[in-house]
């Protein structure tokens, strides 16, 4: 027996929801809670309240709260590196940085071909240290999230950084407004989202996969993974399994690795992220619009090969 906040559609998905449990809210109080990421060692969650300007802390081992940093360049999503470090995507700032053991910020990437780039929303890091991240218009659209400005490249790419040189190359130039990334276990295929129904009358609200070139620095062309049913993916992750626990407009959707939604967890907000965390990175975090909660599941947050 399932509590409400579990929706079984395939059987698969009962392999990979508890009967018991229930979504627990951790915090309220945001505009627009975005960008979790997980540090193990230090057994906490951070995550962005973008229109408020901070990102936030959630401590596991007392469940309290408090304001990691602020003013914080409004940032979106986050990643964590190998070595342990926060990368983050900066609306205001522009940029994709990074913060030091020593607690300094160092701007990875601002510019693409000489312009600056639009404001970076969401990233991964592949295990050869590479980031990729996604650059739609949201943080320069409006003074909302950002700072309201044209864009200088005329265009919303997926982009990589070059771990040894730092060059930034644009890996996918066919999105509309690309958002969530995560690549698949084996590194071979990187899911993108597309979320530019925000943006064009009937455009995309669906993730589309790509194959990553064999020396792993291009992609080829994508093709259609999923389509959302309830408005729009935004950030995701990947299970060990390969399945994919997305953010939707009614809570979190749970892809298997062929495409077919398999189930669903409730979530009385919009949904625009999700990470797994815990010590044995089976409890799911999830950012609804103002809030924070989480679940556990019996699947386990995917890292990167060993």
């Amino acid at each position: 027996m399932y509590t409400p906040s579990i929706e079984v559609l395939d059987e698969r998905f009962e392999q990979l929801a508890h009967g018991n449990v229930h979504l627990d809210k951790l915090y309220t109080g945001c505009r627009w809670a975005e960008g979790p990421a997980y540090f193990a060692a230090g057994k906490y969650l951070l995550w962005s309240d973008i229109p408020n300007d901070r990102v936030m802390r959630f401590d596991e081992t007392d469940g309290s709260t408090s304001v990691f940093l602020a003013p914080a360049m409004n940032h979106n999503g986050h990643s964590v590196d190998r070595e342990g470090r926060l990368i983050s995507c900066e609306h205001r700032g522009r940029c994709v940085s990074r913060i030091e053991p020593d607690g300094s910020r160092t701007v990875l990437a601002s510019h693409y071909q000489g312009k600056r780039l639009n404001s970076p929303n969401d990233a991964v890091v592949k295990s050869d240290g590479s980031i990729w991240f996604s650059d739609p218009s949201y943080g320069i659209d409006s003074n909302y999230e950002g700072d309201a400005s044209p864009s200088e490249i005329g265009a919303s790419n997926v982009y990589r950084i070059d771990p040894t040189s730092g060059e930034v190359t644009a890996v996918a130039t066919d999105f509309v407004k690309p958002n969530g990334l995560a690549f698949s276990t084996d590194e071979r295929l990187l899911y993108i989202a597309d979320t530019g129904a925000s943006h064009v009358k009937s455009g995309p609200r669906h993730i589309r996969v790509a194959e990553v070139s064999p020396d792993g620095r291009s992609l080829g062309a994508a093709t259609l993974f999923a389509t959302c049913t309830l408005g729009m993916f935004d950030g995701f992750r990947l299970d060990t399994r390969g399945n994919i626990w997305t953010s939707a407009g009614d809570g979190v959707h749970v892809y298997a690795p062929d495409g077919a939604l398999i189930g669903k967890i409730k979530v009385p907000e919009v949904v625009a992220n999700v990470c797994f965390g815990g010590p044995k990175r089976n409890r799911l975090y999830i950012c609804g619009t103002t809030s924070l909660y989480a679940i556990y599941v019996n699947a386990q947050g995917a890292t990167w090969p060993k």
